[in-house]
């Protein structure tokens, strides 16, 4: 990743509390009033707030400095420190909206047939993805539950982050059938906001390093390997392999290209009959990705 694209610099603690004010307009405009939990600890939050008026704000915070404390002291203290500010800007700026210090009314998005419901969960996760991966890419965390993933997975490096979130973000969902009057709307409502929001974060997060790796068998390796060079403008690596029914001695190619030069790639080789192709995702690549080295 070039560096002018890389967040986790000093100039990260001005990028986190920028975006803890969208997280708080977001709230405020598409979640507190559309009757849906969120993922995470702030959606048990909204569910409190829900059924005792107690502000989403405090309740962040409540649940989130005993975490940071043990994460100070556990995990690590700049990781800490970075989802702190988040979470005291975002508990704040809410704070002053909720209060009308600020007055955003009219900006609330909200129908009262239900008809459009739909469009604030797609909305909010769309903007918490966006905010959830610049946090990440500067250093931190939006705090929660991703305090206790980062502990698991520290203590057990078998049991992956995305899964400690996934369980517990089902858990809140399937809660909110209880606190929202029983209804099954919401669910599926909190269901669309997490998985916006795990695609968007997901894909801010990998910096859009996708790739394809493709490997070839063929009988036409000198050809192949200069028209994809040329074409492509991608380099290829060739190993010796052998076929394990035949026993013949065959040459494997191996050659990562962009993910929107795979109708490129398709044409090449179908004017090479006998070709065996297998392709396949790449979600990172380490080096000059220009021009790979084969």
């Amino acid at each position: 990743m070039k560096k002018y694209l890389r967040f986790d610099t000093p100039f990260s603690y001005l990028i986190i509390p920028a975006v803890a004010i969208v997280t708080a307009f977001n709230y405020y405009i598409f979640v507190l009033s559309n009757a849906f939990a969120p993922s995470g600890v702030n959606g048990i939050a909204t569910m409190v707030q829900y059924l005792s008026g107690v502000s989403i704000s405090y309740m962040s915070l409540l649940i989130n400095i005993p975490l940071a404390i043990f994460s100070f002291i556990k995990i690590g203290r700049v990781f800490t420190v970075k989802t702190m500010l988040y979470l005291l800007v975002f508990s704040g700026v809410l704070l002053l909206f909720q209060h009308h210090v600020i007055n955003i009314d009219r900006f609330v998005y909200h129908t009262e047939d239900g008809k459009s419901t739909i469009l604030a969960p797609v909305a909010a996760g769309a903007i918490n993805g966006i905010v959830y991966g610049i946090v990440v890419r500067a250093g931190g965390t939006t705090g929660g539950t991703d305090f206790i993933a980062s502990y698991v997975h520290k203590q057990r490096p078998d049991i992956s982050f995305s899964k400690v979130l996934f369980v517990f973000n089902t858990l809140v969902s399937l809660s909110s059938y209880f606190v929202y009057d029983c209804n099954v709307e919401p669910v599926i409502l909190s269901i669309v906001y997490s998985y916006i929001t795990s695609s968007i974060s997901g894909a801010i997060i990998r910096g859009g390093e996708n790739a394809i790796k493709i490997e070839l068998i063929t009988s036409k390796t000198d050809e192949l390997k200069k028209e994809l060079i040329s074409r492509l403008r991608h380099s290829v690596t060739i190993l010796t392999a052998e076929g394990g029914y035949t026993g013949q001695e065959r040459k494997l190619m191996i050659c990562v290209v962009n993910t929107h030069q795979i109708k490129d790639f398709m044409e090449i080789i179908a004017r090479y009959p006998g070709t065996f192709a297998c392709v396949s995702d790449v979600t990172k690549t380490i080096g000059n990705f220009k021009r790979n080295a084969g």
